[in-house]
C-alpha cells in the first residue's frame, strides 16, 4: 500500500504530539522530584483536591487520569504510604473503592502545584500562540 501524501500529514502531526507529550512530561517529572512526586502522583493528588469531599471512587479516578486500574492501585499505594491518601470501602457498595486526599497530601499538592503550573507554561507556551 502506497503511503499518500495526507497519511504523512497525519503521521507528522501525530509524531509533533508524542515529541511534545515525552518533552512535557519529562519537564514535570524532572521539577516534580523537588516535591517527591511524579506526573502520575501529581495527577491524582490533583484529580482528589477537585473532588466532593476532596474523595473519588478508584474506578472514576482511573478515567480521569488515563490509568489503568492496576497502575492507579499502585500510584494510589505509594501515596498511601507516604501517607498523602487514605482508601476506604464505599459504604453502599462493598465492591467499591474510594481514595481520599489527606490533609498531608493537600498540602504536598498545594506545595507542588505552582511548580506544576510553571512547567506547563513554559512548555506549552508554543501552543498557546
Amino acid at each position: 500500500m502506497a503511503t499518500t501524501p495526507q497519511d504523512t500529514t497525519l503521521v507528522d502531526a501525530w509524531h509533533d504530539v508524542l515529541v511534545r507529550y515525552a518533552r512535557v512530561t519529562s519537564a514535570l517529572e524532572h521539577a516534580l522530584r523537588d516535591h517527591a512526586l511524579g506526573v502520575s502522583e501529581f495527577e491524582v493528588l490533583e484529580r482528589l483536591s477537585e473532588a466532593d469531599a476532596n474523595e473519588c471512587r478508584m474506578q472514576d479516578l482511573s478515567g480521569s487520569v488515563h490509568l489503568s486500574q492496576s497502575a492507579l492501585s499502585r500510584v494510589v499505594g505509594r501515596l498511601e504510604a507516604d501517607g498523602l491518601v487514605e482508601r476506604a470501602m464505599c459504604p453502599t457498595d462493598r465492591r467499591g473503592i474510594y481514595a481520599k486526599l489527606t490533609t498531608a497530601g493537600r498540602e504536598r499538592y498545594e506545595a507542588a502545584r505552582p511548580v506544576h503550573r510553571a512547567v506547563l507554561a513554559r512548555e506549552l507556551a508554543d501552543a498557546a500562540a
